[in-house]
């Protein structure tokens, strides 16, 4: 870790240091400033970031619950090298979690946030239509965000809020599919009918087919 440069942190009226701690360290990792294998040492990250070593160790349990640090006791504490498969599952679960969120979402969605939904649709289909890669994952990213805040499940918001490093890393790896272009966009299409008219069950199985995922088994409860 000595070539990495970290300045003093100020304090925030009403923001916990350890909050603040382990943005500063989940940001350097996204980055690759922090790299697989780095060690991380508490008291020299405190004395770096003008803090104690509280938070600092505060932040760093957090970060190995997400799996983005590995510690050995007594040994090291470095920075993680994602899974071989870190990819493929983080986009299969992700793809689960969309689901079940806009059966929730759009149900409960507010008029607002269900025109915002649609708007995030309409940029998905522009994006295929361009064959725009990163286009298409960052209107992703921002629809699946929508579906979860429009959930209005404060659990749901949380957890998906704290994971939310672990999976901006394990994404990183993404490459644009090789598949026809014509048959995405026809399925976005698709998606935005189901988002128009809140039909949760319809877009949960449209996001299994545009990740090549098996549908949902089961009935329609409805």
């Amino acid at each position: 870790m000595s070539d990495t440069a970290f300045t003093p942190l100020t304090p925030r009226e009403g923001a916990a240091l350890g909050d603040d701690v382990y943005a500063v360290l989940g940001e350097a990792i996204l980055r690759g400033t922090l790299r697989p294998g780095d060690r991380l040492r508490d008291v020299e990250l405190a004395s770096r970031l003008g803090v104690s070593r509280t938070p600092v160790r505060e932040a760093l349990q957090r970060l190995e619950r997400l799996g983005l640090i590995e510690v050995a006791a007594n040994k090291y504490t470095r920075v993680s090298a994602p899974h071989p498969d870190a990819y493929a599952h983080t986009t299969e679960f992700m793809t689960y979690v969309a689901g079940d969120a806009a059966i929730l979402g759009l149900a409960r969605a507010t008029e607002q946030e269900h025109a915002d939904l649609v708007d995030a649709v309409d940029a998905l289909i522009d994006c295929s239509e361009r064959d725009d890669g990163l286009g298409i994952l960052g209107s992703t990213t921002a629809f699946y965000q929508l579906l979860i805040r429009a959930t209005a499940n404060r659990v749901f918001i949380t957890i998906m809020r704290e994971a939310g490093l672990a999976l901006q890393r394990n994404l990183q790896g993404w490459t644009k599919p090789d598949e026809d272009v014509e048959v995405r966009t026809a399925r976005y299409r698709s998606l935005r009918e189901a988002v128009v008219a809140r039909d949760g069950h319809a877009a949960e199985r449209l996001l299994m087919e545009l990740n090549h995922l098996p549908s949902p088994c089961g009935p329609d409860p409805r």
